[in-house]
């Protein structure tokens, strides 16, 4: 990489160079090819890049070969004035491209420059302009794309990136062809200057310096300078076509030929219908005979061959047909319906006021927000979330948005787009104007505000949030809250798969002796269902190693996985302050939770009369709901005999509660502080 970088800087010193040290003509004949080499090079190369991406250098190289070129004149310039020779290369032109007839030379280095000047660089040009111009105003919407599929969990952050990085080059290069197009426009505007100067000055060289008949003046240092121009005129028109086709040409899966190809002579149809109008004007007479009938010939010839590919192609694809069903078999058939049996594992549905925040271009940071959600999940749950689709669903409301857990329903809110969401979260002191709602994650009062009536509200003691911020808390615990659900046995044999690189010991004993895929998903399902993080997989399965030799019940190898992750359960339900607030159980309601467990085919139940069960979920509500308004997280703590089944009785109304056993608390110096008693009383 840094011998190429020391290449080219030397060769653009030398170019620069050569506008001031004279060259030798055996060495300007040499530059003189390699000119044409380059254009040569420059007009395949174009024409065989599938992207105009492939080819990103092209304005730089541009840049440089028409300095080359200028360069070129000025050498070939100082070598005509000078000696009345320029070498072998721009006399062979002289001579042998116009005759030796310095007026057809003129005429042709002047239809040459008009050719470039006015019909391709003026194309070319505008091509790049309106491109430029197109390219940055549909930035904003692929930037948007790409923020959605990235949002979505349909790319990674690396394709993200590498897609984020193809638009940005995509714009700089048209925005650099706009630019580098006028050095096509000034170069040919160069080369009428610098012929006309050319002319002028030999005449005046040739017959006041060296005594020259002006006729002879005339036609030594006019021929000279004509093929000078020729030399210099093809290859730049040859650099102005390439940048034509290379602006001009999409993105295809083949190079321009083929495509060509494909779509101008592939219908057999046109090919005959060419031929035969051929035919007919050769027959006119007064007409010559000979070119008609032979590209008629040429044409009836290409209309066989397309006609002959065509039917083997038509042939290929019935023998297709013949191994596989049918278009209309297809449609009936399970094959072309087994794309629609596909669900999402989490979708949100948006109603089209809501898309605001989606949209990147409109400061939505919907999708950045999911992104963070997944983020979380992983790293406080352990679970990796599957991408969540976001799309409009115009049969909601405008402001409504609705979540899905494998296309079923889960939650539904609505949000005002322009504005805030104030909740009193029990410091307010004092009403505020707004609209009256409930906050969708926890049903506690709250108002939409204005912006202007933000500050107000804060001051006042209000907790306010923008739209995207409850849409995202309402999306995080709809996940946390149904985090069983979404995971699946591939998903623990992922996890397993990732544990089993570092701690392969563990894994082998467990699997598949012990215990299987499906034992270990419920163990793992316990526990997110009481929002215990999983993240921590090796003293999970070391647990499960020791005691499944000794039961198969997943509930008490859950619990054996509860005391295995203790003191991560206690930190997790452990104040700001370093204490662990609790509620505790009044010791009579325990011995009657005891007394009434049972086993059932779904594990350990808890059998009470209803009015007992109704008394106990209404001391319960009673205490959380002071515990939430004094800003506690609500946990219970009680034996661990009746932890497992008071768990499945609260549940289903208070799925957020953390319900801990006296052995979970660790270290066991932690200072456990009781907020409460629950009771039957």
């Amino acid at each position: 990489m840094r011998s190429g970088d020391l290449v080219l800087a030397v060769i653009v010193v030398m170019v620069v160079g050569m506008m001031v040290v004279p060259l030798p003509p055996l060495l300007l004949d040499l530059l003189l090819v390699l000119n044409i080499t380059a254009g040569l090079l420059m007009l395949l190369v174009c024409l065989y890049v599938q992207r105009p991406l492939e080819f990103s250098t092209f304005p730089s190289l541009l840049l440089i070969l028409t300095l080359f070129r200028l360069a070129l004149n000025v050498s070939t310039t100082r070598l005509i004035l000078l000696n009345g020779e320029a070498g072998h290369v721009i006399e062979a032109f002289g001579q042998f491209v116009v005759g030796g007839n310095y007026a057809v030379g003129v005429v042709v280095f002047t239809i040459l420059v008009v050719i470039q000047f006015i019909v391709i660089t003026n194309g070319a040009g505008r091509i790049s302009e309106v491109a430029a111009r197109f390219t940055l105003d549909a930035m904003p919407g692929k930037q948007m794309a790409i923020d959605a599929d990235l949002g979505s969990g349909n790319i990674t952050e690396e394709v993200a990136r590498k897609r984020r990085l193809d638009i940005q080059r995509e714009s700089d290069f048209y925005g650099t062809m706009d630019g580098a197009s006028k050095f096509v426009r000034g170069d040919a505007i160069a080369g009428i200057i610098i012929i006309v100067v050319n002319v002028i000055g030999g005449l005046a060289i040739g017959v006041l310096q060296r005594g020259m008949p002006i006729g002879e003046a005339a036609s030594r240092y006019t021929l000279l300078t004509v093929g000078d121009g020729l030399v210099s005129q093809v290859p730049a028109l040859v650099i102005s076509v390439g940048t034509g086709i290379l602006v001009s040409k999409a993105a295809t899966q083949q190079s321009l030929g083929q495509e060509i190809g494909a779509q101008l002579l592939g219908d057999p149809r046109v090919l005959m219908v060419v031929s035969v109008m051929l035919g007919i004007l050769g027959l006119v007479p007064g007409l010559p005979k000979l070119p008609f009938i032979t590209l008629a010939l040429c044409s009836g010839v290409a209309a066989y061959v397309a006609n002959q590919q065509a039917q083997k192609t038509v042939a290929l694809e019935a023998a297709a047909a013949v191994d596989a069903p049918s278009d209309a078999n297809e449609a009936k058939g399970p094959e072309n319906v087994m794309g629609l049996l596909n669900v999402d594992p989490m979708e949100l549905e948006i109603g089209y006021r809501l898309i605001p925040l989606v949209d990147a271009s409109q400061g939505g940071d919907l999708l950045d927000r999911i992104t963070m959600i997944r983020r979380q999940t992983a790293t406080k749950l352990g679970v990796v979330l599957p991408p969540i689709r976001v799309r409009d669903n115009l049969q909601l409301k405008p402001k409504e948005y609705r979540i899905n857990l494998r296309a079923i329903e889960v939650a539904r809110g609505e949000v005002q787009v322009e504005q805030f969401l104030a909740m009193n979260a029990g410091g307010a002191v004092a009403p505020i104007d707004g609209i009256p709602t409930k906050e969708p994650v926890f049903q506690m009062p709250a108002f939409w505000i204005d912006e202007s009536k933000k500050e107000d509200a804060e001051i006042l003691g209000y907790t306010v949030f923008d739209p995207s911020s409850v849409l995202a808390t309402h999306l995080t615990e709809i996940v946390k809250l149904h985090a069983p659900d979404i995971l699946s046995r591939q998903d623990v044999q992922a996890l397993i798969n990732h544990v089993k690189t570092d701690y392969p010991a563990v894994v082998e004993e467990l699997l598949p002796d012990l215990m299987t895929l499906g034992d270990i998903q419920r163990v793992l399902q316990n526990l997110l269902r009481e929002r215990i993080s999983i993240r921590d997989m090796v003293p999970i399965l070391e647990a499960l190693a020791n005691y499944a030799r000794l039961t198969k019940d997943t509930d008490t190898l859950t619990e054996y996985a509860r005391q295995a992750l203790a003191r991560s359960i206690t930190r997790q339900n452990m104040s700001a302050e370093g204490r662990l607030p609790v509620l505790t159980m009044d010791p009579g309601l325990e011995q009657i939770l005891a007394n009434s467990v049972q086993q059932t085919d779904q594990g350990a139940m808890v059998t009470l009369e209803p009015g007992v069960a109704q008394r106990l979920v209404k001391s319960v509500q009673v205490q959380v709901e002071r515990l939430l308004t004094n800003g506690h997280q609500p946990v219970v703590l009680c034996s661990s005999k009746v932890r497992l089944v008071f768990r499945r009785l609260i549940e289903r109304k208070f799925p957020a509660v953390s319900v801990m056993a006296y052995n979970e608390i660790v270290p066991p110096q932690t200072e456990v502080q009781s907020m409460g008693v629950i009771s039957l009383a």
